[in-house]
């Protein structure tokens, strides 16, 4: 169980953090995360459970266009030609992740956790995992607008499923 975030998350979150830890660190693959609309939570879940916190690298908030640019060497010409909330820049975030920090296996979230632009759709995430030595993968979730906490959690479970299946298929 996490240590200071337990009372606050579902018991199925809970149960995927253990899983993701457990997994990575019986494989000895270590964690890493880069983040935008979750502001951190990912890296706070893999950091709560002590005596399992040691497989976590290291995580990136990377909240504007240009701490993604300069945390993660995402392309500007990414972000100007698809938007911060896209594939390619989910795909260049988990990648620069995943080559800055040496971790085994990076995650990356970008979406609109709540109210976005006119042209925005409210609860649209992307979501990439790259692994060293396998393919990278992507997915896409249309949360609907059920408010920035139930869609950040819901991140949290898409994250850590996607996390626990690259480490379990290495």
């Amino acid at each position: 169980m996490t240590e200071t975030l337990s009372p606050a998350l579902p018991n199925d979150v809970e149960a995927l953090v253990e899983a993701v830890l457990t997994a990575a660190d019986q494989r000895e693959v270590s964690l890493a995360t880069a983040e935008s609309c979750t502001g951190g939570l990912v890296a706070s879940v893999l950091t709560d459970v002590e005596g399992r916190s040691h497989v976590f690298e290291r995580g990136y908030v990377v909240y504007t266009d240009n701490a993604k640019a300069d945390e993660l060497a995402v392309p500007p010409r990414l972000l100007q030609e698809h938007g911060a909330v896209s594939e390619p820049v989910a795909r260049a975030m988990a990648e620069g992740a995943l080559r800055t920090s040496g971790a085994g296996v990076a995650v990356a979230v970008t979406g609109f956790a709540g109210p976005a632009g006119p042209d925005d759709e409210t609860g649209r995430v992307h979501f990439v995992v790259a692994a060293t030595g396998a393919h990278t993968i992507h997915e896409e979730h249309h949360f609907g607008d059920i408010g920035r906490g139930p869609c950040r959690i819901e991140c949290l479970r898409v994250a850590l499923r996607m996390l626990h299946s690259a480490v379990t298929n290495r």
